[in-house]
C-alpha cells in the first residue's frame, strides 16, 4: 500500500471513516482507542485480526468488536502510538479499507498539530462531502 511521503496528507479514497483528536486518554499513560458509535452498523460484533496501514508501515492488533465498547487492542495501540511520536492535540484519520468476518484494514493519515481544546467541537466532518473546517 502506498502512504504519504515526508508528511504528504493523502486524498481520501471515498470510503467510511473517523478522524480522531487525541486526547489524554489516547496516548500515555492510558493508551485507549474506541472506534465511534456510528461505524457499529459496518464492524463485526466479533474479535478479529486488523491491521493499520500509516505511510509504510503496518501495525497489526486485534479489534474487540465483541465488547460493549468497540475497540482496539491497547498493547498495539501503544505500540502505534509511541512509533509515531504522538501526542494530544494530533489528529488521526481511519479510512476503512476492508472489512470482512476475518479481518479489518484501516489507513490511518496523521495530522500533526496541538490543536486547542477550545476548536475541537470544530471537527464534525463525516463523509468526502462534508471536510473538516476550522473557521
Amino acid at each position: 500500500m502506498e502512504g504519504p511521503q515526508n508528511g504528504e496528507i493523502l486524498p481520501l479514497l471515498g470510503k467510511l471513516f473517523h478522524h480522531f483528536i487525541l486526547t489524554k486518554s489516547h496516548v500515555p499513560p492510558h493508551y485507549n482507542i474506541y472506534l465511534p458509535v456510528k461505524m457499529n452498523s459496518v464492524l463485526p460484533g466479533i474479535m478479529i485480526p486488523t491491521a493499520i496501514y500509516c505511510g509504510e508501515k503496518v501495525w497489526k492488533m486485534n479489534y474487540y468488536g465483541n465488547r460493549r465498547s468497540k475497540a482496539l487492542e491497547s498493547k498495539q495501540w501503544k505500540k502505534f502510538v509511541n512509533d509515531n511520536g504522538l501526542k494530544c492535540g494530533d489528529g488521526c484519520v481511519f479510512e476503512l479499507l476492508e472489512c470482512t468476518a476475518s479481518l479489518l484494514k484501516f489507513r490511518v493519515q496523521i495530522l500533526r498539530g496541538h490543536i486547542p481544546f477550545q476548536l475541537h467541537h470544530k471537527f464534525t466532518g463525516e463523509t468526502k462531502d462534508t471536510p473538516i473546517v476550522i473557521d
